[in-house]
């Protein structure tokens, strides 16, 4: 069976969706280097913190808004560490629902 043919709306919602995991692979790249780096020197995990906030700020409007904060806040590590985990895990459950509403090939418009 060949795939549904999708309409130009959903084609440019799939790639808005492939924009935005890839940014969630940035996201998630730099929490497991600040994971990492747990105990580091604090300068380090302050400039990894702040490199995940600025990332999450430019996903903010959409999906990340939350965790720009919490990279942002002080704070202990581990607790730092585990909320932007699963702020991450988060985007993605959200992006994946997306990605299947947006490959759901629409219904035909029924006669009135």
């Amino acid at each position: 069976m060949p795939p549904p043919k999708l309409t130009a709306d959903q084609l440019r919602r799939i790639e808005e969706i492939e924009e935005f995991r890839r940014a969630a692979d940035h996201l998630k790249h730099l929490v497991t280097e600040l994971e990492g780096n747990r105990a580091g020197q604090t300068r380090t995990i302050q400039q990894l913190s702040e490199k995940i906030a600025n990332a999450a700020s430019q996903m903010r409007q959409h999906l990340a808004g939350t965790m720009s904060v919490m990279a942002g806040r002080g704070g202990g590590i581990n607790m730092k560490i585990r909320a932007l985990a699963e702020a991450v895990n988060s985007i993605y459950m959200q992006l994946d629902a997306a990605m299947k509403h947006a490959t759901t090939p629409p219904e035909p418009k029924k006669p009135a």
